[in-house]
């Protein structure tokens, strides 16, 4: 039976939602960004008036208002953009158990077994936006296709309510014109090298001997020939379906530049507990710590090492995250930018192996501690407990943006 797949993408979702809340946002030029203070200047979604003005998602706040003098720029509410997004979900899981999450704001979903319940893949791709709307007040565009690679390609081809099905009869005469960019899986690097080959249309790489991309560019080669010639057999997963965590991280560009150890000590300090917290909540720990350090110049470097013995504990992860930056930053330059990152990755076991060589009550206690740390944060917000060291310079640990220079929608109008 051939598969009916859908993938469906909720248009500039972020600033999607600020327009819902406030519908007079539609009459002017918006984007959602961060602030320039904070360092976080960019713009994450805008809407079709700033797009008009060629505003681009990516860009610094900066660039955009050199483009458009006039743009309303909107703080990011991530809760609101997440609980909207799972909404959206809850509709396509009426049709399908196989929506597969693609980023916030799109999914695929696998309406193959649906087509007996609720007719062809272009009409539940017309009733899914219909519900979208009048629920939800939010408008999706669908590509519909019987493998995920066209279906997404399909989404991308019409916004706002656009609506494309992509067949094996009609693939060629839609896709293969279309620069080699466009096609899922090519990014510019790869399509830079295409074009150095004169391979300029996604035709004209469907029709190349898949053998020769294999030879010039390995498994990528070999896997983008497929994509181009409609072979993705690749299946939709389950929406419950859980992927397997490799690696737990996070990274902050800080308000301003750190000049000092000890200032970069404050920030790994938050880093580290939001890491291991999140390791714990999921019941993993993992052996691999990683850093990564950006300077002013936007000079990158990545430090890791290996530890004997699993952990979740944010006192033995900053340990070692201190000795990396000392045998591997002297602060000649000063950093823009850090990322604490765990692999490894595996689950906590009931019982401990004990360790002739650590002091296992201490280890034991400050597991005990860290829960509770935990427990507190959760109930009452995480600034309510914190080390001492992060009241030094609140300015350091406090990560959340700041909103000066932001017009809020209420005294807009």
């Amino acid at each position: 039976m051939e598969r009916v797949i859908l993938h469906s993408d909720i248009n500039h979702c972020y600033a999607q939602v600020e327009e819902m809340k406030f519908p007079q946002l539609r009459e002017v030029c918006m984007a959602v960004g961060g602030s320039e203070r904070s360092r976080h200047g960019i713009i994450l979604a805008k809407n079709d008036k700033a797009k008009e003005c060629g505003v681009k998602t990516g860009e610094s706040l900066r660039e955009a208002f050199v483009k458009c003098p006039q743009l309303c720029i909107i703080p990011p509410n991530y809760e609101e953009y997440v609980y909207y997004s799972e909404k959206v979900k809850e509709i396509y899981q009426a049709y399908s158990d196989k929506v597969e999450s693609f980023g916030l704001d799109e999914a695929w979903i696998d309406v193959s077994e649906s087509t007996k319940l609720f007719g062809s893949g272009y009409e539940i791709a017309t009733e899914i936006q219909k519900r979208v709307k009048d629920e939800l007040g939010l408008s999706v565009s669908i590509g519909i296709s019987y493998n995920k690679v066209f279906a997404k390609m399909g989404s991308d081809m019409k916004k706002n309510m656009g609506l494309v099905e992509i067949t094996r009869t009609n693939f060629r005469d839609m896709l293969w014109p279309l620069p080699i960019e466009h096609l899922f899986y090519v990014g510019k690097a790869t399509a830079k090298k295409l074009r150095q080959y004169s391979i300029v249309t996604i035709g004209e790489l469907a029709q190349l001997p898949r053998v020769w991309l294999k030879e010039h560019f390995g498994k990528m080669g070999e896997l983008v020939w497929w994509f181009a010639n409609g072979q993705d057999i690749s299946e939709v997963a389950f929406h419950n379906q859980k992927e397997e965590v490799k690696s737990i991280g996070n990274g902050i560009t800080t308000p301003r530049d750190l000049c000092t150890f000890e200032e970069a000590k404050i920030v790994f300090y938050v880093l580290a507990e939001s890491v291991a917290s999140r390791l714990r909540e999921q019941g993993l720990q993992g052996n691999v710590i990683s850093i990564s350090l950006r300077n002013k110049y936007l000079e990158s470097i990545t430090r890791q090492c290996k530890i004997d013995k699993a952990t979740n504990l944010a006192s033995e992860i900053m340990e070692h995250i201190l000795l990396l930056l000392k045998e591997n930053y002297d602060f000649h330059i000063p950093l823009r930018s850090v990322a604490v990152s765990i692999s490894g990755i595996q689950y906590m076991e009931c019982y401990r192996q004990l360790n002739l060589f650590v002091d296992e009550k201490n280890y034991q206690k400050q597991q005990r501690l860290e829960q509770v740390v935990d427990d507190i944060r959760k109930k009452y917000g995480f600034k309510k407990i914190q080390r001492c060291c992060m009241l030094i310079d609140q300015g350091l640990s406090d990560f959340q943006p700041q909103r000066d220079h932001v017009i809020h929608p209420e005294s807009f109008f």
